[in-house]
């Protein structure tokens, strides 16, 4: 039985994500790894969070433009339910906008894992970059159509081209 309904629907047109992380391409490097990008946090309300650079968590506009895939949690993996997720959400924004973004440890996805930890989600205060990253890819749902190109686009011209110059070399 739920103990929280999601009353709040995603909704793609106005960029709304509740209990969601979510995820864009970064250029140029998700044109080369497309595992790699920028990752944030929505509140309830489906507000993004991101840490966008250093000593900057960015609202409602992030770094590297809208979403492309999101992932919406379970509420009920949240002991206290929604005012603990908007809590913990808010105090890593908190903690990330004093911080320095370095993009192999600690970064947008270091932050999404601060919140998912503070709140305890799914039981555990152990929430990584890396365990994200791949949680992300594995089971992360495209916006639509629209996210999928742009994330897999660049990177099938890129190899695309790269194998055609290798094969008339």
């Amino acid at each position: 039985m739920d103990l929280e309904m999601n009353v709040t629907k995603i909704d793609y047109n106005l960029h709304r994500y509740p209990f969601c992380l979510i995820w864009t391409p970064i250029p140029l490097i998700t044109w080369l790894l497309p595992f790699v990008g920028h990752m944030g946090i929505a509140t309830s309300q489906g507000i993004i969070r991101d840490f966008a650079g250093p000593y900057y968590v960015s609202e409602d506009e992030m770094g590297f433009g809208w979403p492309t895939r999101y992932l919406q949690l379970d509420i009920n993996k949240v002991e206290g339910g929604t005012t603990a997720w908007d809590d913990a959400v808010q105090k890593a924004s908190t903690e990330y906008s004093k911080r320095m973004h370095n993009l192999f440890w600690d970064n947008c996805h270091s932050h999404c894992g601060m919140a998912l930890s503070l709140m305890r989600y799914g039981g555990s205060t152990w929430w990584s970059m890396v365990k994200l990253a791949a949680w992300m890819f594995l089971f992360g749902k495209y916006v639509g159509f629209s996210g999928f190109i742009k994330t897999w686009l660049p990177f099938v011209i890129i190899l695309g081209t790269g194998l055609a110059v290798w094969k008339l070399v």
